[in-house]
């Protein structure tokens, strides 16, 4: 169980801090946690008078109940974060012998813990004896906190308060610890009610919600993912994917996958349950929906990620990848929309980094003519993120010798040097990000292409060296970007050795001749007047 540190503040960092951190406007922020952070005490005493209702009108909490759980488990989460942001601050306030503070910070988590626990076993059915310990322990230990930072306020006496400082220290770590542990059991049971739902129902509208309500459980972040995956989440939902009856549930089923494999347990449950045998049979079977298989597409992307550490153990990847990386080529040439390429070429991109015979089975199927051709329809290829998958998928098969043919058929060169261009209209970081990776890689590609002279040529002839050095001298076209600033001095250099008559001698002295780290310490220190 965690927290088990002996540190109060370690204790607080437990997965809770990590819950429902939406990236939404501060503001509108405060108005959704206000009513929960103004209305604790009076809701905490009204809580615990319950008001006797008629018969029927159990009845009919009960059943709408049953339709909200998502609700709940929401408001759930909402409470326990702030129970957890509260207690790093009560820690704070501590270090700075704030007592007044301390103290009203300790009844506020106070009627939170209970409003917390009123509210949940209000709104579930079921509860183990093990979580009625743990909730009486986390009251009791609440209730001795808050008397015991009350008794600090009534003393001025140092020597008494640094003496009851360590005392009050070791009771917010036991609260914390027991909070933890608290919510980690009610996240664990949450998952065990919606997978038991998932595998014994026969009904397909109670299995649809229960999924839905899984993957918003697994939308909250890692932790959440590795305690779903731990209670067999994979296996159950790859038991949905094999069954015929459940067909109309699987792009709902394998979103939920995607979000689970992001973690090392969800990996291990695919490969013990044969997952990337389902998944290669769900994309080379043209009887499913493109839905379905583009989710199935966004389930590889996810488990092939280069971020991830841990998928040397996806060994049974490499016996299907031939067909895998089929279908999903055939799906970037017939999608119908902007989204269903993204998930395959982000799914592309990623094997070409999971293993190099990807790229050999990628010219093979003519990947790079279909892949070119995609760019060229705005609606098919329209964003940066599109564009960064795809130059990925050309950087990486660039390594091979007959690329460059391939290449200055499909017109790349032309597109390579336009996505030297790519900028973000609106602002966003995720998109200027984006944007800088595309820039990034199209240098990149246009460097290792260069080595064949007719490519290199093709480059010189779309002014791709004056593009460059702008790049090189000017951050604000590269976004202040060090990567970009690297790559694009990289393929100038290789486009100087080519054609040494396109460049000024101030560019050939500054961006060529010197040694590779003297040209970018000269391009980062540059002002814009110079350019």
């Amino acid at each position: 169980m965690a927290f088990k540190g002996e540190d109060h503040l370690d204790s607080l960092s437990f997965p809770v801090q990590r819950m429902h951190l939406i990236q939404v406007d501060s503001v509108q922020r405060w108005m959704e946690d206000l009513k929960l952070m103004t209305d604790c005490e009076c809701m905490c005493i009204l809580q615990s008078k319950p008001i006797s209702i008629e018969k029927d009108e159990q009845n009919e909490l009960i059943l709408s109940s049953q339709y909200s759980t998502c609700d709940n488990l929401q408001l759930l989460l909402k409470r326990a974060w702030i129970i957890s942001t509260e207690l790093t601050r009560i820690a704070q306030k501590l270090e700075k012998n704030r007592w007044q503070r301390v103290h009203s910070m300790t009844v506020r988590v106070n009627c939170h813990v209970h409003s917390m626990i009123n509210e949940y076993n209000t709104s579930s059915r079921s509860s183990s004896e093990e979580m009625h310990q743990l909730e009486k322990l986390l009251i009791d230990k609440c209730s001795e906190f808050t008397a015991f930072t009350e008794r600090c306020l009534q003393t001025e006496d140092e020597e008494i308060l640094k003496s009851m400082k360590s005392c009050v220290n070791e009771t917010l770590t036991t609260v914390a610890q027991y909070f933890g542990q608290l919510i980690e059991l009610v996240l664990t049971q949450e998952a065990q009610n919606l997978l038991r739902q998932i595998e014994l129902s026969g009904s397909l509208y109670v299995t649809e919600s229960a999924i839905s309500s899984l993957f918003s459980l697994a939308q909250e972040g890692a932790h959440l993912c590795r305690i779903i995956a731990k209670e067999g989440g994979v296996v159950v939902l790859f038991k949905i994917c094999r069954q015929d009856c459940f067909r109309c549930l699987y792009p709902q089923t394998l979103r939920t996958l995607a979000s689970i494999c992001c973690v090392e347990e969800g990996m291990h449950q695919l490969e013990k349950v044969d997952g990337i045998l389902c998944l290669a049979d769900i994309l080379t079977d043209t009887s499913h929906s493109e839905a379905t298989h583009a989710e199935a597409a966004a389930v590889i992307a996810q488990i092939t990620s280069p971020h991830l550490t841990f998928t040397q153990h996806l060994s049974s990847f490499l016996e299907n990848m031939e067909e895998i990386v089929t279908a999903l080529v055939k799906l970037c040439q017939e999608a119908s929309s902007g989204e269903v390429f993204l998930l395959a070429s982000a799914a592309l991109a990623n094997i070409t980094f999971f293993d190099t015979m990807a790229c050999e089975i990628l010219l093979q199927l003519n990947a790079m003519k279909i892949l070119l051709a995609a760019c060229s329809d705005k609606h098919i290829v329209d964003t940066p993120y599109s564009r960064d998958q795809v130059v990925t998928i050309l950087a990486n098969m660039s390594v091979l010798d007959q690329c460059a043919s391939e290449i200055i058929q499909g017109n790349g060169v032309q597109l390579l040097m336009e996505m030297l261009f790519e900028k973000s209209s609106s602002g966003n970081p995720a998109e200027a990000a984006a944007c800088e990776r595309v820039q990034q890689k199209s240098a990149v590609t246009l460097a290792r292409l260069s080595r064949d002279p007719e490519v290199a040529e093709a480059a010189v002839k779309l002014s791709c060296i004056p593009r460059l050095i702008k790049l090189c001298r000017s951050p604000t076209e590269r976004n202040n970007s060090d990567s970009v600033l690297v790559a694009c001095l990289a393929a100038l250099r290789r486009l100087a050795v080519m054609s040494p008559d396109g460049l000024e001698d101030s560019d050939f002295q500054q961006l060529v001749k010197p040694r590779l780290v003297d040209s970018f310490l000269l391009c980062t220190n540059m002002e814009e007047s110079f350019v």
